[in-house]
């Protein structure tokens, strides 16, 4: 009983934390499930929270299935982004190398997404990748999307 209790708060504080962080913006299914939703690519935004006027566009799939509607699928690795200035950059917090901007949980508890912030001080440019990790064997699958600091006038 005291499992079940705690499997299901569990599967509602990454539903929670993960809609909190992202967007969506919209999805396609890839395949028909019978019972079930179906298996589908989802399109996210999400706002780099340290970096005001850097959006960032994430593309994932996300499995269906009676297993993906209780939460409980693990989910693939691949993911794709894309991120853009849109509006002035003002930094609003203490920037770290390597610092984790985006994170979702992939699977029950052993794997996650995650979108990473690099900074090219000779380019001037922000970098951002999206991986996944898992707590015995990750993956090498990832994208990257770098942003260039520009001006930014207000027309």
């Amino acid at each position: 009983m005291k499992t079940n209790i705690f499997v299901s708060a569990l599967l509602c504080y990454v539903t929670i934390v993960s809609a909190s962080q992202a967007e969506e913006i919209g999805s396609v299914d890839t395949e028909f499930k019978f019972l079930g939703p179906d298996h589908k690519i989802v399109v996210e935004a999400f706002d780099d929270p340290k970096i005001e006027g850097i959006t960032c566009h994430l593309s994932r799939s996300k499995k269906g299935g009676l297993k993906g509607m209780v939460g409980l699928a693990e989910e693939t690795s691949d993911a794709s982004i894309a991120c853009r200035q849109v509006g002035p950059i003002r930094i609003v917090g203490e920037l770290k190398e390597g610092e984790k901007v985006f994170s979702e949980s992939r699977s029950l508890i052993f794997k996650t997404l995650q979108v990473v912030r690099f900074f090219d001080k000779k380019r001037q440019t922000y970098i951002y990748l999206v991986y996944s990790d898992r707590v015995i064997e990750g993956s090498p699958q990832n994208a990257i999307s770098t942003v260039p600091i520009q001006s930014w006038s207000s027309r």
